[in-house]
């Protein structure tokens, strides 16, 4: 992994031709002839120009995440090994706002007729934007912008770190590596001390290489880990793509949901905001470039009400939070600056090889069992089926069943239990769990078992970063309504073409590596692109398109949030308000 540091680019665009073109004219004005002083004066304060704009390039830089001082002596600029490269999107744009007589864009007024504030009420009163240096987009000349040197760079061609580049924001370390060192603070119930092992992964199984004992809530770790090997990390933040804030937010809040009032539960929350938003990168955007990690799932971060009986903490309902990125577990259906990535497997390979032997191998298996589900009956939950399906499963020659419990010998609770029943099935059942999604159908991908999904919130709505948008190719969808009206679903399965299984078993084990986050300390490079790098690569263009759209003087491309959920679903000529099969099922309260 190489480092990109300010002093590693090239002097600004423009300044030597500048320099060339006025001494051209100088010692042109007659061949052998001296210059006068004017002439000296002339060259003097052309230098002068000149290196008072190299100056400004380099003083644009933010602050380092890893104290490393922008005033080395400049180096050559290396391209990084990638790990892939961000396909480039072309956004839809809409008509360009409206301009005033001084070539100002006008401040549109909101649905009250109430002229919107050109600060956001979050930034401390910062504008959303600061000059900066001219960016050159496409072959054409933008407006100035502090985000420019990043836009130019994404459009760099030779650069292949320069549409994927990372800042790290600094943070004091009670925001996340103190709380693994207090790590037997963070359950009541358990001690999470050997989760935090290898980098999150947990400590490893002895069965085989690349296995280790993760727990599902250690995502904040994982991914602040590979974060720290990430092959396009820079120093530099006017050149980032991104920017990362390494908050441990899942394990601070599992800390304090039980015994705890609403003030404890979101101190540590606030402060992190208090911090960033007086941070220089943060003014740039306003937040609209920052992401973080918060490895739960949503409805954790969004309490209702301030009592001390609501829920969680009320992390993601902060203005400030609202405009930066979370990437969950899952996501909420009705809120836009959620993003959903896959849990965490017990699965961890250092090597491509790793990825490639173990598709294989699940590829080839012998699935002794129609279908198979691991779960347990939730009497509690009046619109759950996994009662039914246990009922279906226990009453079929065709289907294995483990049943799970809360109790400590639960079996679900071992990884190897679960990987030989899913291997041992074609398809795995995957009704909803305490909340729209569960960790097992990425244990049931990775065993190259094809999902059975009966809520589009378990998958479908909810991992648009990494799964395909037609979800027939690679799993079965049965209405939870079916399974209540005693539909069989061994006989649903069954009427499945042997060949069409075979392709969707096919897609499945295609999607392993996208559900996989590989274990990167020890190699240099992969042409595998991992759960970890499709975030990273969806960020970034997510932000890209935001500034490109800044940079047009087009409007914010403004969606609407109680349809948060169909907007990755849209085709070209659909529109979000149009009908759609499961408008139902997310109706917005």
């Amino acid at each position: 992994m190489r480092r990109h540091h300010a002093t590693d680019l090239p002097p600004s665009a423009g300044g030597d031709d500048i320099l060339k073109e006025k001494l051209h004219k100088v010692v042109d004005n007659g061949a052998g002839r001296r210059c006068s002083r004017l002439c000296s004066l002339l060259i003097f304060a052309a230098t002068v120009s000149m290196l008072t704009r190299h100056c400004y390039d380099y003083g644009l830089a933010g602050s380092s995440a890893t104290g490393v001082e922008h005033g080395h002596s400049p180096s050559l600029k290396v391209n990084p090994i990638a790990r892939g490269r961000s396909p480039s999107s072309d956004p839809s744009f809409s008509p360009p706002r409206e301009r005033d007589a001084g070539g100002h864009r006008k401040i549109s007024p909101d649905k009250s007729g109430k002229a919107l504030s050109a600060t956001r009420p979050d930034s401390g009163g910062e504008t959303l934007s600061k000059p900066s240096l001219s960016a050159t987009i496409d072959g054409e000349q933008r407006g100035e912008h502090a985000f420019a040197r990043a836009l130019a760079a994404a459009n760099d061609r030779g650069d292949l770190c320069g549409d994927r580049y990372i800042y790290v924001q600094e943070l004091p370390p009670r925001f996340n590596t103190d709380m693994l060192r207090d790590c037997q603070t963070l359950s009541p119930w358990s001690d999470k001390c050997k989760y935090t092992a290898n980098g999150g992964f947990g400590t490893q199984l002895q069965e085989t290489a690349g296995w280790y004992d993760t727990d599902e809530h250690m995502l904040d770790v994982i991914f602040h880990d590979r974060i720290k090997r990430y092959e396009c990390l820079t120093n530099d933040s006017s050149l980032a793509a991104a920017v990362f804030v390494p908050f441990y937010a899942g394990l601070d809040v599992a800390r304090h949901l039980w015994g705890h009032n609403v003030s404890t539960r979101d101190a540590l929350a606030l402060d992190m905001v208090r911090l960033v938003t007086a941070r220089p990168e943060w003014r740039a955007m306003g937040g609209r470039d920052h992401f973080f990690v918060a490895g739960r799932t949503t409805w954790d971060f969004r309490r209702q009400g301030d009592g001390d009986t609501g829920w969680g903490s009320n992390l993601h309902r902060l203005p400030a939070v609202r405009n930066m990125t979370a990437l969950v577990l899952e996501a909420s259906p009705w809120n836009l600056n959620d993003a959903a990535i896959p849990y965490p497997t017990s699965f961890h390979p250092a090597t491509d090889e790793g990825v490639l032997l173990w598709q294989d191998r699940v590829r080839d298996l012998d699935r002794q069992w129609l279908f198979s589900f691991a779960g347990a009956p939730r009497p509690e939950d009046a619109r759950s089926i996994a009662g039914r399906l246990v009922e279906q499963c226990a009453a079929s020659a065709a289907c294995s069943l483990m049943e799970c419990s809360k109790a400590p010998s639960n079996r679900c609770d071992s990884p190897a239990g679960v990987m030989k029943l899913f291997q041992s099935s074609t398809f795995c059942l995957q009704p909803q769990g305490d909340t729209y999604t569960r960790r097992s159908v990425f244990d049931a991908v990775l065993a190259g078992c094809i999902p059975v999904f009966f809520h589009p919130g378990t998958a479908f709505v909810q991992y648009t970063w990494h799964l395909p948008k037609n979800h027939a190719e690679y799993s079965v969808y049965i209405t939870e309504e079916d399974v209540r009206a005693n539909v069989s679903v061994e006989e649903r399965l069954r009427r499945i073409p042997p060949d069409a299984v075979e392709r969707m078993r096919g897609a499945v084990v295609g999607l392993i590596p996208a559900m996989t986050y590989t274990d990167t300390s020890s190699k240099l490079e992969s042409t595998v692109n991992d759960a970890f790098d499709l975030a990273v690569v969806a960020v970034t263009r997510k932000v890209t398109k935001i500034r490109k759209r800044i940079v047009e003087g087009l409007p914010d491309d403004e969606k609407l949030e109680m349809y948060s959920w169909k907007y990755p679903l849209l085709g070209e000529a659909q529109n979000v308000e149009d009908p759609h099969e499961w408008d139902q099922l997310f109706a917005f309260n």
